[in-house]
């Protein structure tokens, strides 16, 4: 008897719109263009630009408001169809498991609407600047914001998680695969011209880590009792912005965030984070890894989930503790330079009059033994 494939709600729905929107969008492209479009428009329209009332072409679509929604559901062709869905399906099916269908449709709506605002709006200023019909002209549509999102929360969820390509001996772990999608999208825009594709992912990105980090609120489990206590964003180490970047870059990147960082603290647009809020965040960060991924494929588990298990846990379990072993030593030379030096300021264009940590800068320090005894875990 075959497996019966259960399917979140919320996921069900995304991908039942995503069938039906982006059917409607083939069939009525050839109709609505020569006509709606030329009469709404003094503009030459070709017959590639989709439907104005289910994607957003910029010199139309205002009057639709609807669109800045649906758009995220339209693909233009039937590949784009198959490829969205297959991931729209395991990525939204995991999520909605992870976080409930109410936050999974939150998160949803957040990074469906924000990014197609952006990329609508860099459009018409490109439009003011430069007189180029072509940013009115153009479709803004696709998963794409959505795939970038899902990429940062299982970054998120599980960053230390490696996963295989196919069945090649290519290994890549979860934290590189933002940063790898966003280098994809960069070189489709300088090869092929996809800006409205390259504006998305870099708005849904940006737009699913703020959420992530700042604004979502989550139960975290105390240590030190059974009570959980109401926490917003996410301030763990793991997930800094400079982190989802290569090691070699991370230095520049940290340095710019911190400095973003300090300059939003300082005019009251953005919330620091406490010691205690910081150990908290690293605490349900580590948990998370220790719990690992419960297959993405195939939530239900069986014996193809757990084949390799062993020896992915023990590669995961030394990462770990090679992560352990570089912040303690980290935190140890934080507590002697504010031995020598007295208490000092995370950054000089922001002071903090309570210990306020950066997006991307280390968790206060542990107490030493505390420190030693994850390290030799």
């Amino acid at each position: 008897m075959a497996p019966r494939i259960n399917i979140p709600p919320i996921t069900r729905a995304l991908l039942l719109s995503l069938f039906l929107l982006t059917i409607s969008n083939i069939a009525l492209r050839p109709i609505s263009t020569p006509t709606l479009l030329y009469l709404l428009s003094p503009f030459n329209f070709s017959s590639w630009i989709g439907a104005p009332f289910l994607c957003i072409v910029p010199g139309v679509s205002i009057v639709y408001p609807w669109v800045f929604f649906t758009a995220t559901l339209v693909e233009q062709n039937i590949w784009g169809l198959a490829i969205s869905g297959f991931a729209l399906f395991f990525g939204g099916r995991y999520l909605e498991r992870a976080w409930g269908g109410a936050e999974f449709a939150k998160f949803v709506l957040f990074v469906a609407v924000i990014p197609n605002l952006v990329a609508f709006g860099t459009c018409v200023v490109w439009y003011a600047l430069t007189h180029n019909t072509g940013a009115l002209t153009t479709t803004i549509s696709g998963t794409t914001s959505l795939a970038a999102s899902a990429l940062v929360s299982l970054t998120q969820l599980i960053p230390e998680h490696t996963i295989t390509l196919l069945s090649l001996p290519i290994r890549i772990r979860i934290k590189r695969l933002p940063s790898i999608f966003l280098l994809i999208q960069t070189l489709s825009m300088a090869i092929l011209g996809s800006y409205p594709t390259f504006l998305l992912a870099i708005s849904g990105f940006l737009t699913s880590w703020t959420y992530l980090r700042f604004y979502r609120k989550t139960e975290i489990a105390s240590a030190a009792s059974t009570d959980s206590t109401l926490v917003r964003g996410d301030a763990s180490e793991t997930f800094a912005f400079a982190a989802f970047f290569p090691e070699v870059v991370q230095p520049p990147i940290a340095a710019a965030s911190d400095a973003i960082y300090n300059i939003l603290v300082t005019l009251r647009l953005c919330a620091p984070f406490s010691a205690d809020a910081i150990d908290s965040a690293n605490e349900a960060a580590i948990a998370r890894s220790e719990g690992g991924l419960p297959n993405i494929m195939n939530p239900a588990g069986g014996s193809g989930a757990r084949r390799g298990s062993g020896s992915q846990r023990r590669e995961e379990a030394e990462r770990r503790r090679q992560l352990a072993l570089k912040a303690l030593d980290q935190r140890l030379h934080a507590a002697a330079s504010r031995g020598a030096g007295g208490p000092q300021m995370m950054s000089t264009s922001a002071p903090a009059p309570a210990r306020v940590a950066s997006t991307s800068s280390p968790a206060e320090a542990e107490p030493e033994g505390k420190g030693k005894e994850r390290a030799e875990e």
